[in-house]
């Protein structure tokens, strides 16, 4: 059967996100997944399967470079365990797959994890590191995450005549979401003059234009639709899930498509889930968003790709307010990557838990009133895979 509509969530779990130096690994995932069974109801020796994501298993000791990584902590032995990695699109992919398990009729109970150690490295590791040492020597050598998304600023600057005052209204937002949420990296308010005047990265993006290097874990449990209510009365339903790649990661800007103000992947992602869910009209019948801002730009531009603003209009989402947590499409209550932090596997389910949490109720200050239905999405590679998860009420 397909999934959607036919798998639920039944628990959720989230370590606190930052610079974890007291934790490791295994600790971390340990408690993402424990806070899980417990919101499930359930013992972990009731799991038949699970799947951890974890992007970057060499940047810190050897954990997550296989399913060991989590069927050895939690002593899962003997049920089959995968590692999966699609670069930020990691902790979907986990649980994209673990939803796919179920839906098939495997397993009526899996654990999907996404676990990440990113700080344990000097300033110029993990992830500069990688494209400084293992770069493509004529293609990206050298090639940085805010690199590239400065020319996605530019271009985007240059075709619909906006400034960095825009991209200062995105910072604002989402870090003053990040001061209202326990488990997120940065939870300070920023003033627009911070914004504006902090130390410049890579033009036009500036320090708090840019996410956080960020440790931690995150943990869901999936089941049937039909039986969510044997274990709990608190459960969101899959509505859909869509996931596409669309070029490759090291060529990736030499694609002559491109246009450099905005992404197939995430426009064939979200088309995908909303064909499952049945959305005609994503502005009008989503209720609350976690999207993936990377970079302040990155927000702007996926407001356009997942279909809720024109394109060339995105900014002016943010810049009249319609994405603040009190606006009519409210979007990263929790704080998104900017404050949260982006521990590239657990990311993506850490965004699924925030959404399903909007639909239970359970949001506490970031709580977004009558929300029914909430989206997640993802995008890595860089910008060529996307990943859209829409949650929903049974």
């Amino acid at each position: 059967m397909p999934v959607a509509n036919n798998v639920a969530i039944i628990g959720m779990g989230t370590t606190k996100f930052g610079e974890n130096f007291e934790m490791g690994y295994n600790d971390m995932l340990v408690d993402a997944c424990y806070q899980a069974f417990e919101d499930a109801r359930i013992e972990p020796k009731q799991i038949q399967a699970g799947w951890v994501g974890t992007y970057l298993p060499f940047s810190w000791g050897f954990e997550g470079n296989a399913g060991t990584a989590i069927a050895e902590p939690l002593n899962l032995y003997p049920i089959p365990v995968t590692r999966v990695a699609n670069y930020c699109c990691t902790g979907m992919e986990a649980v994209r797959n673990a939803a796919i398990a179920v839906a098939s009729g495997e397993y009526d109970l899996v654990l999907a994890v996404g676990v990440e150690k990113m700080r344990e490295v000097p300033s110029r590791g993990s992830l500069v590191a990688q494209h400084v040492e293992r770069g493509h020597p004529l293609y990206c050598k050298g090639r940085t995450a805010p690199g590239m998304f400065a020319l996605i600023a530019t271009r985007y600057f240059e075709e619909y005549g906006i400034d960095r005052s825009i991209l200062a209204k995105v910072a604002i937002k989402n870090h003053y979401n990040g001061s209202l949420n326990p488990k997120a990296h940065f939870r300070k308010a920023i003033t627009e003059e911070q914004a504006l005047n902090a130390p410049p990265v890579a033009e036009p993006l500036r320090l708090y234009d840019c996410c956080p290097t960020t440790d931690g874990a995150a943990a869901v449990i999936l089941t049937r639709a039909d039986l969510a209510r044997k274990f709990t009365d608190e459960y969101v339903i899959i509505r859909g899930i869509g996931l596409s790649v669309t070029g490759g990661y090291f060529t990736a800007q030499f694609d002559q498509t491109f246009s450099f103000t905005g992404f197939r992947s995430t426009q064939e992602a979200a088309q995908q889930a909303y064909k499952q869910a049945g959305i005609k009209n994503p502005f009008k019948e989503i209720d609350v968003v976690d999207l993936h801002d990377c970079f302040t730009i990155t927000e702007i531009v996926n407001y356009e790709d997942l279909g809720f603003a024109k394109k060339g209009e995105g900014w002016k989402l943010i810049d009249e307010g319609v994405t603040t947590l009190t606006g009519e499409l409210p979007v990263n209550t929790g704080g998104g990557l900017k404050s949260c932090g982006h521990p590239v596997g657990a990311s993506g389910i850490r965004m699924v838990n925030q959404v399903s949490e909007q639909i239970l109720g359970r949001a506490g200050k970031m709580q977004v009133k009558g929300a029914k239905t909430g989206l997640a999405h993802t995008l890595g590679g860089p910008g060529a895979v996307s990943c859209v998860i829409i949650v929903g009420q049974p």
